[in-house]
């Protein structure tokens, strides 16, 4: 059986890892070999020393990690350093967003490997392996809408749940998919005056149903003109399975909000939904544009990678053990992004 091997993730303050010693357990007591490079757990809260204890392989390096195993599982995309170590031989998967990474695009066909991305497993119209994630960087969107709409983090000075006597923050969501919908339901419980704009109405009907406290509009351009004016903060959630996410609301309509407002716009890792939006980091997690402040962090649950972790690993472990047996179903055949030097999706 060919080998699994989990790299550390060398993006910038990217403290997640693929595969807890809990899932590696099953995949070794389940006869799989998974060799796990030094490190690699340890932002997360697993040393080395947890994996050891499950059977797992601690390789030294990179190299002597992709040298040593055909199946490589990541959390996020590869880099250069990455990069540096596939071959045609290698089966990787992991997050590839690569709607919005042509470059990346071209080095994986040059090499010739096999690309799934998580993001594009589509089982009954949804995508399992991305929601997770989704469901965290929506509720830490409105974390950082809130740490910053402070006057002191350079925000306009609303207390996002209001007080007693006092009026409420008002949060604006577009987009009623995991990721929004945990946005809205914790500024809704934070105490928030929350509307979510959508274009599936039988979806925004739903959550009316669950949360009638909300306002639930169907998205127009119309529609955010009239509500953005009124939007202490903004959060854009629109995605599209493996495309790059549609520009939803444009600079003239970000032009309206008021001053010291704050957008979080969590579709960037696919391009972004929002037209002012542009990629930042942990380190640097805001901007300023249009007299608003911005964030829209490429890799936002790495905020919380123990929490992330557990959850990502739980859900793409099934699928690990299918690239293992080289027992590969529907699903997960549909998720190739590149393989033989052939791209296999449309971005």
């Amino acid at each position: 059986m060919p080998h699994i091997a989990v790299p550390t993730e060398i993006k910038p303050n990217e403290a997640r890892i693929a595969l807890t010693p809990e899932a590696c357990k099953a995949l070794v007591e389940a006869g799989h070999t998974v060799h796990i490079q030094a490190g690699a757990g340890e932002k997360a809260g697993w040393p080395d020393a947890d994996y050891e204890a499950v059977g797992c392989v601690i390789e030294a390096d990179a190299a002597a990690l992709y040298g040593s195993a055909h199946i490589i599982i990541k959390v996020k995309e590869p880099l250069d350093g990455d990069l540096a170590h596939l071959t045609k031989d290698h089966t990787l998967f992991c997050y590839l967003h690569l709607a919005s990474a042509p470059a990346l695009v071209e080095k994986l066909k040059s090499i010739g490997c096999t690309a799934v991305a998580f993001e594009t497993v589509v089982v009954d119209g949804k995508t399992p392996l991305l929601a997770p994630m989704s469901a965290i960087a929506g509720r830490l969107a409105v974390q950082i809408g809130t740490w910053h709409l402070h006057l002191p983090r350079g925000g306009r000075g609303v207390l996002l749940g209001g007080f007693i006597g006092q009026s409420a923050g008002r949060v604006t969501v577009v987009g009623a998919g995991i990721s929004g919908t945990e946005a809205a339901v914790l500024a809704h419980n934070m105490g928030a005056k929350v509307r979510v704009l959508d274009i599936n109405g039988e979806r925004l009907q739903q959550l009316s149903g669950e949360y009638p406290d909300m306002e639930m509009i169907v998205s127009t351009p119309q529609a955010l003109e009239e509500v953005l004016p009124e939007t202490d903060l903004l959060v854009g959630s629109v995605y599209v399975v493996g495309r790059k996410a549609p520009t939803v609301v444009t600079r003239a309509q970000v032009q309206t909000m008021p001053k010291g407002a704050v957008v979080v716009d969590i579709s960037i890792d696919q391009g972004g939904c929002i037209e002012t939006s542009r990629p930042c980091t942990h380190d640097e997690p805001v901007y300023e544009e249009e007299g608003l402040l911005h964030s829209a962090i490429t890799n936002m649950p790495a905020a919380a990678p123990h929490t992330a972790s557990e959850a990502l690993s739980h859900a793409i472990l099934p699928y690990v053990q299918q690239l293992a047996e080289d027992d590969w179903s529907e699903e997960l055949t549909g998720g190739i992004n590149v393989q033989a030097s052939q791209l296999k999706i449309a971005l």
